[in-house]
């Protein structure tokens, strides 16, 4: 007996498993030796990559919850060895957005009960902690990780190789390379941590923790403090990555410093 419903113009790959009572629609493709768990639901308009992992209860493609969506034809795209874990949920993009498509990269964790709404764009080596929520047209760049309970407001970004505590409230942009926390979400120094792992020497982490003594310590304005940065630190791509964030934040970032910082 056949216990799924798998469209028969769905493309599935080489070496695709898929688990009982699981629903594949019509315009749906599925990279090679990606696994689908038992109870999955994957919707119209979903391109699944490679070795990646759905686990049960997950939705992946169902409509975005946004009174602008007229039922128009857009996208959900998901790279290689991503999972996705149980009862997540991933919308579709609104053409109102101008992007029409919500993007996940490769080699992400998207643990149970995230909800990732329509037109978002997930890097690379991304973490989203169970009971994440993020909303329309977020960025969380990659490496970054949001802790569990969190919740992003429409349009914010998340930098890359940012670490945010659980419970997070996130409502103005986070730069990359630092960990924030508390109530109202605030800087509160480098992550240290996550740079040595992933291969940062100790001169590139001392360059970026004295990038922000000057953006949060340096008793300048925003505009004030990159023009500083800019004429006293020579330019790597380090820096270069944190003045073009900050210069093109639409939300303006995340300004209070923590007392002693959250990485001591």
């Amino acid at each position: 007996m056949n216990l799924n419903q798998i469209h028969p113009h769905a493309q599935l790959g080489k070496n695709v498993t898929v688990g009982a009572f699981t629903t594949i629609a019509e315009n749906v493709e599925i990279g090679d030796n990606t696994q689908i768990w038992p109870n999955v639901t994957i919707m119209d308009y979903v391109k699944i990559g490679r070795g990646c992992q759905i686990f049960p209860g997950a939705v992946i493609g169902a409509t975005p919850q946004d009174l602008k969506f007229q039922g128009e034809v857009t996208y959900v795209e998901i790279g290689d060895n991503t999972v996705i874990r149980e009862c997540a949920t991933i919308n579709r993009g609104t053409k109102a957005s101008n992007k029409g498509i919500t993007r996940i990269g490769n080699n992400a964790l998207i643990m149970s009960y995230v909800h990732i709404a329509h037109d978002c764009e997930v890097g690379d080596n991304v973490v989203l902690v169970s009971y994440v929520g993020i909303a329309g047209e977020t960025i969380v760049e990659d490496w970054a990780i949001i802790g569990g309970n969190s919740s992003a407001h429409q349009f914010t970004r998340i930098g890359a190789h940012s670490m945010l505590s659980g419970g997070s409230l996130i409502g103005k942009d986070v730069p990359p390379y630092i960990l924030a926390g508390h109530r109202p979400l605030a800087f509160g120094g480098i992550n240290i941590i996550g740079l040595r792992r992933r291969g940062f020497s100790n001169e590139q982490i001392q360059e970026i923790s004295n990038i922000y003594k000057i953006i949060y310590g340096g008793g300048f304005n925003i505009s004030d403090a990159c023009k500083k940065i800019e004429d006293t630190v020579a330019a790597t791509p380090e820096r270069d990555t944190i003045l073009n964030f900050i210069r093109s934040s639409k939300r303006g970032i995340i300004k209070s410093a923590l007392t002693g910082g959250l990485d001591e």
